[in-house]
């Protein structure tokens, strides 16, 4: 479980996270959806530790990031993981080699238990006939599994998501939130995702908090969404389902 209370950060004087508190549920699927420009990477970079709040509190698990120093610090890095929106995978690896990557660089694992580990990740996005294919010769799908295959195969207490289904087609974003969701019960982590995708909203918004001018307009699930009186969320909600069916016409 993550705990925000309070958090702001600024830029230039300006509030881009302004004094958000929230819970994010341990063992279920929490999006943060908003218009562009509403605050959600700058909340989500502060979550990993990217961007330092200037006042507010982050507490992972019982633990406050007041309360960290650079080791503690460290070790929570190591506990998360993530999948970031254009995969981001190394070109001239292979899929193992990729998946096998952050154990290289960040455990005392010997070869051997490395590649068990990879292999059982791996395994678990449904690409074990793939160990060797480059990315190139991948599916945009099929790349996205293995960014998460990495990003769970340190066993992470936290998964964080940067629109997941960036550049998929429907069907295949349904495939991947249906993974990620799997995975996160499965593993029991705190999942946390990026996404202006009202069908993966729909689908897995087992916690949803809508961001308008970075401020918290709105939380609840995705059984509440269509039943509450917030005027800004169901504007947006309307608006980009009709959006996505005026582009099939297009």
């Amino acid at each position: 479980m993550i705990e925000l209370k309070n958090l702001i950060k600024t830029f230039g004087g300006d509030k881009i996270v302004n004094n958000v508190s929230t819970t994010f549920v341990k063992g279920k699927t929490n999006l943060i959806i908003g218009q562009s420009g509403s605050g959600k990477t700058v909340l989500l970079k502060c979550l990993l530790g990217l961007h330092i709040p200037d006042s507010g509190e982050i507490i992972y698990d019982g633990v406050s990031n007041k309360n960290m120093n650079d080791n503690s610090k460290t070790l929570l890095r190591r506990e998360m993981g993530m999948v970031f929106q254009g995969s981001a995978l190394f070109d001239s690896m292979t899929v193992i080699e990729n998946v096998m990557f952050p154990l290289s660089m960040l455990s005392d694992k010997n070869d051997e238990e490395i590649r068990q580990k990879a292999e059982m990740a791996i395994k678990r996005v449904e690409l074990d006939k793939a160990y060797d294919k480059l990315p190139s010769e991948l599916s945009g799908g099929m790349q996205k599994r293995v960014a998460i295959a990495r990003a769970i195969v340190m066993n992470p207490k936290y998964l964080f998501c940067d629109e997941p289904n960036s550049g998929l087609d429907p069907r295949t974003s349904i495939i991947i939130d249906k993974l990620i969701q799997e995975i996160t019960k499965e593993f029991n982590i705190t999942t946390i995702i990026n996404s202006h995708d009202m069908n993966s909203v729909m689908e897995i918004g087992e916690k949803i908090l809508f961001l308008v001018d970075g401020e918290k307009d709105w939380e609840g699930t995705n059984k509440e969404i269509f039943k509450t009186d917030n005027q800004s969320i169901s504007d947006f909600v309307y608006s980009s389902k009709l959006l996505k069916k005026v582009r099939k016409f297009l």
